[in-house]
């Protein structure tokens, strides 16, 4: 058998899953490549929890090397260039080859407003803008907070109404009001009205603001005021922003993205139009059924838990190509979501997301047994590749099982 690559673009949720199973379902004479820029990988669905104080930097944040199988091949330079044709990736350093190809290099984000902590404007979507709020909220002595979805899609659909529930427990000595303001109809429209339904009224019993269809313009830094496209003007003391996002450059510049700036699959393989390569997590567009607004279709939320179940099917169908084998993997967007609530409570949304007309999720009661679930899968997820980490997966499956939910991990 010739040997052959696969390349991997990106170290987060989609590509590190990837780069283990393929390690799995490869023979050695398979050369697995991962290419990523950070020696240090963060687990972002705890950037929350690193907000309000609950970790600290060092508590949610892993050598890369430690979370990848050792048979994997790490580049920690940066992708400049992939040119298509000749199936090779161009980086600062090196020239890499590849027979197939996996692109997951995430979200970036809209540096605009990253930067403005001095004019109270902070985020939570990245590790040092994690750090820096939670120093604001500790010393916050203002009255009101404004959470705002600068623009749609965004990763993570559940964060910004997470945040809002976290920071009012987090402040609940202090007299505060927190405002969350969203171009979205209802929260997580994707998942449909029973759910969106479900989180509002949350939102109402912790008594936070909840302003849909509010589209942000921009921000005066010096007045502090937020001014939507309306004409409604918001003054805050602490803005938390959710920046805009889109793909990465060189994925745009390389000729992968379509109209919508996000590059377009096959929703059941994950496969681009172009032969052999792939693409999963946040940098996709699926469109699935259901419309969001009259004239606007649903798309597949870009979510940690879709790479992750992505990651899997993309990994068994490049498997059984390279071994001559027939594949009757789909990728069945089935997906979940703890949503943190404050008090060490969390809800469990799940559902099928490729049901018709419309996503079909439910949501369980708030508990705190689905808080100790997403600790136990953070535990899994930063525990280096071992015995130890295979423990955490055996309980995270037993336990999801004993509610009639099966998760691949």
């Amino acid at each position: 058998m010739n040997k052959t690559s696969v390349v991997i673009l990106g170290g987060g949720i989609g590509g590190i899953v990837t780069a283990n199973h393929l390690s799995e379902l490869l023979p050695e004479n398979s050369e697995i490549i991962l290419i990523e820029k950070n020696k240090n990988h963060s687990f972002a669905a705890s950037y929350l929890w690193l907000m309000v104080n609950k970790r600290k930097a060092e508590q949610i944040t892993a050598p890369l090397s430690k979370l990848v199988n050792k048979r994997v091949k790490i580049f920690f330079e940066e992708v400049s260039w992939i040119v298509i044709e000749n199936k090779t990736i161009f980086t600062e350093k090196s020239q890499i080859s590849f027979d197939y190809l996996v692109i997951a290099p995430g979200a970036d984000l809209d540096k605009t407003h990253l930067d403005k902590q001095q004019y109270g404007v902070h985020n939570f979507f990245t590790l040092d803008g994690a750090i820096k709020l939670n120093q604001a909220l500790q010393n916050f002595d203002g009255e009101n907070v404004s959470i705002v979805v600068s623009s749609m899609p965004y990763k993570c659909p559940g964060a910004p109404y997470e945040a809002a529930m976290l920071i009012k427990d987090f402040l609940k000595s202090k007299n505060i009001s927190v405002n969350l303001y969203s171009p979205e109809p209802q929260p997580l429209p994707v998942a449909g009205p029973e759910l969106g339904n479900a989180v509002k009224e949350i939102l109402q019993k912790k008594r936070i603001g909840f302003h849909p269809q509010y589209q942000m313009n921009s921000i005066n830094y010096n007045e502090r005021k937020i001014e939507f496209a309306s004409g409604i003007n918001v003054n805050y003391d602490l803005l938390c922003l959710i920046p805009s996002h889109k793909a990465p450059e060189v994925i745009i510049k390389s000729g992968f993205v379509d109209e919508s700036g996000w590059i377009p699959v096959n929703k059941d393989t994950l496969e681009t139009k172009y032969e052999n390569i792939f693409a999963i997590g946040d940098v996709t567009s699926i469109t699935i059924p259901g419309r969001w607004q009259p004239d606007k279709p649903m798309k597949l939320p870009k979510a940690g838990v879709f790479a992750h179940s992505q990651a899997i099917s993309v990994s068994e169908i490049i498997a059984s190509k390279i071994l001559g084998k027939e594949s009757k993997e789909i990728f069945c967007a089935d997906g979940f979501c703890m949503l943190e609530a404050g008090e060490d409570l969390a809800g469990f949304a799940y559902g099928d997301f490729y049901a018709s007309p419309h996503p079909d999720v439910k949501m369980k009661q708030l508990g705190k047994f689905w808080h100790w679930g997403k600790v136990l899968f953070e535990k899994w997820w930063l525990t280096p590749v071992g015995g130890l980490k295979y423990i955490y997966k055996l309980m995270l499956t037993i336990g999801a099982k004993s509610f009639g939910i099966s998760i691949k991990l």
